[in-house]
């Protein structure tokens, strides 16, 4: 009997040192905090922005490691549709996200996004496509992390004017421009815009500032054609393949809205037969690796450094701060909810130099 005793105390000291164990096991796994970030882009297929999410993923990785935190990502996309970019973040809500990063489809058309984000009280942090300062100022949890697009539309007109004016020129007119673009000598510049996106802020603002840039420095121009090219390097190539049918070796300079089209733009002519002395100047905007290994090759004369790390580790901070509900004082934040990052003109000098 005694021994049975003895027996049963052991026994109950082994269970209470397997409760303890587990116990300290529970706490343990609950000492780092888990946060769900939702990050929704507005299409799959864009380089820029795919390289931006690439570097997202490695900011909160990074973060992850420093602290006790556990951060799970989740990357998904809209399609190109604002309807279902708006599904995509109801999903993403319902699994339990703490913070939402959204590159919005239609940035005229937030309201469901931030009525659902509202409802169940989680932040959101818009990127890449600047929605309507209206929408933005809504609730105190929205925020906007991106470049000034207007000033990369200048950056992108004045490197193309230093291209053009001769330097040290004093004359006016027909002569003061670089005959390697002024090629017809005429004293006027034939030039072809690839856009965008129609209605796409960035597209606009990029336009009307590089045209309105070489308007502004006394350099006249000649419009050829406007084209929708949606960001893409195959239909940039296709456009600019049919314009150099139409109008062979006339085009003087184009202005891309993006990288990804200047490309395009430039293996079209390729293509097409020209001599090289008969290609004209390409710029584009975003300073993507393919991008800056083109201007220091020569193939395009220039981009506009669209600071995709910047941005990415921006809205990586800002997302923390606002789950950890931190003071945003450390923020360079324009009326309370933008933080525009910095641009940087990339002439081919500067790509070399980034090369190596």
């Amino acid at each position: 009997m005694k021994k049975l005793n003895v027996r049963l105390v052991q026994m109950l000291i082994f269970s209470i040192f397997l409760v303890s164990a587990a116990g300290c096991g529970q706490e343990k796994s609950h000492s780092s905090k888990t946060i769900r970030v939702g990050v929704v882009k507005y299409i799959e297929q864009d380089d820029y922005i795919n390289a931006l999410t690439d570097c997202l993923r490695d900011n909160f990785a990074k973060k992850e490691k420093t602290s006790q935190m556990h951060i799970v990502v989740t990357v998904k996309n809209g399609g190109g549709k604002q309807a279902i970019q708006d599904r995509v973040v109801e999903e993403m809500i319902d699994a339990g996200c703490d913070i939402l990063c959204v590159d919005l489809v239609d940035r005229t058309a937030p309201t469901k996004i931030i009525n659902m984000a509202r409802r169940n009280d989680i932040p959101v942090v818009f990127f890449n496509r600047e929605l309507v300062r209206e929408d933005l100022m809504q609730w105190e949890k929205l925020y906007y992390v991106g470049g000034d697009a207007a000033v990369s539309g200048v950056m992108q007109g004045e490197m193309a004017a230093d291209h053009i004016v001769l330097k040290n020129s004093k004359k006016k007119g027909k002569g003061k421009y670089d005959p390697k673009v002024d090629r017809n000598r005429d004293g006027r510049i034939q030039y072809v815009v690839l856009e965008g996106e129609t209605g796409h802020q960035d597209a606009i603002l990029r336009t009307d500032e590089a045209v309105g840039t070489l308007t502004a420095k006394g350099i006249k121009l000649d419009k050829v054609s406007y084209e929708i090219a949606d960001w893409s390097k195959d239909q940039a190539r296709n456009k600019m393949t049919q314009l150099i049918a139409q109008k062979k070796n006339e085009i003087e300079l184009v202005l891309a809205n993006n990288d990804a089209m200047a490309l395009g733009a430039r293996e079209a002519y390729e293509k097409s037969g020209l001599s090289k002395e008969d290609y004209p100047q390409i710029y584009g905007i975003d300073g993507l690796k393919e991008g800056l290994a083109a201007v220091a090759s020569g193939k395009i004369q220039g981009t506009v450094y669209n600071d995709k790390e910047g941005q990415a580790g921006a809205i990586a901070q800002l997302a923390l701060a606002l789950i950890e509900k931190r003071e945003l004082r450390d923020f360079s934040l324009k009326d309370g909810r933008y933080l525009f990052l910095p641009y940087q003109k990339v002439d081919r000098e500067e790509a070399v130099k980034r090369e190596h």
